[in-house]
């Protein structure tokens, strides 16, 4: 309830107690007196060990009106099925928990479970529910399984030493094929056989993928259930991440099974094979599994009667693997040999964060190996501890290019006086993206990511680039080469992405400012004096830059690429168009451009050189805009261009 303060929720819980003749919980008045923030979800609600009847759970509806919590734990609260029902619906009806623990409660009975079950099925907000050592038999099963089949919240279910053994797993298996939710389920202390209830488990791994956590230890799923649950994990393309068959009676006749099945599993990372007889041969049966596994990052071995031929065969694996975190070796008879050979495969092994090894070294018959044993259990100590500083560099590094590559860093070079053949590397000013996304960039690269100087325009070969397209690549050698005075408007980008090199994107505002082009206008031709012939006529007319399609020979037509510095002269493997210039100004200027562009664009096109010929480039790339065949052409390239720049990963 909203504007609801502490004292209320007190004296609402002191007059139910009163009115239903019931004790006061001491505890749980204390923890009303320490709610603080009542708007969101309350972290807990702890009730543990205290005895909850009937009476005592009406009066929490009082609480439960008013408040909602992230865990409420009624662990050993000595529920009966009159107490546990009601609380369940109160639960159900207000959604007052995310996390529900009902562990410890022997005799929540059939309508107790029913209860539990419709909760699990209305409730949207009920993600966790430990029901550990609370029996779950056969009457009461049907109710959970049909919950768990339609259940759309519950992603952790815990149901140890719940008596599931038979026909209870038989249901929950059959609904769970069904559940497309649920992470984790934990069914240790179960006493599931290695017949009928493995055959369970391994035909639920075979239709469900979304479960990540299956927890069997302490069941008697023996070598013939393992079996059955390999067939299963076969089947597991996705899915199952971690598997944990710590003591089920595991010999290495099991490890057969399972060393055939981990090459076909996809995810699974975590397997705690511990404290089952599995022996050196059940090592060796695995090894070649975990070698031809790619996906295995932590392995259980503690107490699995290993020796030092054992951790030989362990060693092999360590030194093959250029994945695996974790390996725990403890409680097993490894001495001076295995440790020898542990400590050589972690000087190639650069992944293992944690190899766990008793501490005190085993007893040996010459005194002095005792030593030995110490100084390699420190050299594998310093080993992990090399892998671990390693692998923190390299988390860092990648945190970089993530960094870099969400957020790259964007250059501006403003022109320089130096001259066009100078590189946009010095002069660097921060960029804004508006830039780029006005301009509507035309990323022109060249592989070397350097703008090419203008002479390299006469060589027509390009090198080959990782750009996506072929107009991309092609169009290299045309970025640098624009003509002179055009560079005013124009903005080289340098763009570091991992992975694609270093690349310099030719931009030309939509609309810049007259003072700036012209002061950067000046300053180009107090630089360009002595190259220019003669002065242009006049500023040429405003287009967007046009990428010509590349001609057979891989050169790029003049009329695009040429500079403003001498007269156009098509090359020998072009032909470009020639018309009047008079006319050809008059058409880009009356033209509406393609594809919806502003007049002022057009300065990017080279200006007219003086002299009066009608071969000159500028005029014959404006006739060629002013062509409605060339306007479609263009506008296909422009929309390529525009596409291949905001698909390109940065």
């Amino acid at each position: 309830a909203q504007n609801v303060t502490v004292d209320e929720i007190m004296t609402a819980y002191k007059q139910a107690c009163q009115k239903l003749n019931c004790k006061q919980i001491p505890k749980l008045l204390k923890q009303i007196q320490e709610f603080k923030d009542l708007a969101p979800r309350i972290d807990c609600l702890d009730l543990k060990g205290e005895k909850l009847d009937y009476k005592a759970c009406e009066a929490l509806e009082e609480i439960f009106k008013r408040v909602q919590f992230k865990i409420v734990d009624l662990e050993q609260t000595s529920l009966d099925e009159d107490g546990a029902s009601a609380l369940f619906d109160m639960i159900e009806y207000y959604e007052s928990a995310t996390h529900l623990n009902i562990s410890f409660n022997k005799h929540i009975g059939t309508r107790g479970w029913q209860a539990a079950a419709h909760m699990m099925r209305k409730t949207n907000c009920l993600q966790y529910l430990d029901a550990r050592n609370t029996p779950l038999l056969d009457h009461s099963a049907p109710f959970v399984a049909r919950a768990l089949r339609i259940s759309s919240s519950l992603v952790v279910l815990h149901l140890e030493n719940a008596s599931l053994s038979g026909r209870p797993l038989m249901l929950l298996a059959t609904a769970l094929k069904m559940n497309m939710n649920l992470r984790e389920l934990y069914l240790a202390d179960n006493k599931l056989n290695g017949l009928q209830d493995s055959a369970q488990l391994g035909n639920l791994l075979k239709f469900n993928c979304y479960i990540q956590i299956l927890d069997l230890r302490n069941n008697h799923i023996l070598d013939s259930g393992l079996a059955y649950i390999c067939e299963g994990l076969k089947e597991q393309r996705k899915g199952l991440v971690t598997l944990v068959l710590w003591n089920n009676q595991l010999t290495h006749t099991g490890m057969a099974y399972l060393g055939m099945t981990l090459p076909h599993t996809q995810s699974l990372e975590t397997l705690n094979l511990g404290h089952n007889p599995i022996g050196n041969e059940g090592v060796r049966n695995l090894k070649n599994g975990l070698i031809g596994n790619r996906s295995v990052l932590r392995l259980g071995l503690a107490s699995t009667k290993l020796t030092c031929e054992g951790a030989v065969a362990v060693a092999e694996f360590i030194a093959e693997s250029p994945r695996l975190l974790r390996l725990d070796l403890r409680e097993n008879e490894i001495k001076t040999g295995g440790l020898m050979a542990l400590s050589l495969a972690l000087k190639v092994n650069h992944s293992l964060l944690r190899l766990d090894l008793d501490r005190e070294p085993k007893k040996e018959s010459v005194k002095s190996f005792i030593e030995t044993q110490k100084a390699l259990l420190a050299e594998i100590q310093n080993g992990c501890k090399r892998n671990f500083i390693l692998a923190k560099e390299k988390e860092e590094k990648e945190q970089k290019l993530q960094q870099s590559a969400s957020m790259p860093e964007i250059t501006v070079t403003e022109p320089l006086e130096k001259g066009p053949a100078e590189d946009g590397r010095d002069g660097s000013a921060a960029s804004t993206p508006e830039e780029g996304e006005e301009a509507g960039e035309t990323p022109m690269a060249s592989e070397n990511g350097d703008a090419e100087p203008a002479e390299d325009d006469d060589r027509g070969n390009v090198t080959d680039s990782d750009s996506d397209t072929d107009e991309e690549a092609d169009a290299g050698p045309a970025a640098s080469p624009a003509s002179a005075p055009s560079q005013g408007n124009e903005r080289r980008i340098s763009v570091s992405s991992p992975g694609r090199g270093h690349k310099i994107f030719v931009v030309t505002r939509v609309e810049s400012l007259p003072e700036r082009a012209a002061s950067a206008a000046r300053s180009w031709e107090d630089a360009d004096a002595a190259a220019k012939p003669a002065e242009p006529q006049s500023p040429a007319p405003a287009t967007k830059p046009e990428l010509p399609a590349p001609r057979t020979n891989g050169t790029v037509p003049e009329s695009a690429a040429g500079s403003a510095t001498a007269p156009a002269v098509p090359s020998a493997g072009s032909d470009p168009e020639r018309g009047d210039p008079a006319a050809c100004e008059s058409a880009a200027h009356d033209t509406p451009l393609p594809n919806g562009l502003k007049t002022d664009f057009a300065r990017a096109l080279p200006e007219a050189s003086s002299d009066g010929d009608g071969k000159m480039g500028s005029c014959a790339a404006e006739h060629e805009l002013s062509c409605s065949k060339n306007e479609q052409e263009l506008e296909e390239l422009l929309l390529e261009a525009s596409r291949d720049a905001g698909q390109e990963p940065l």
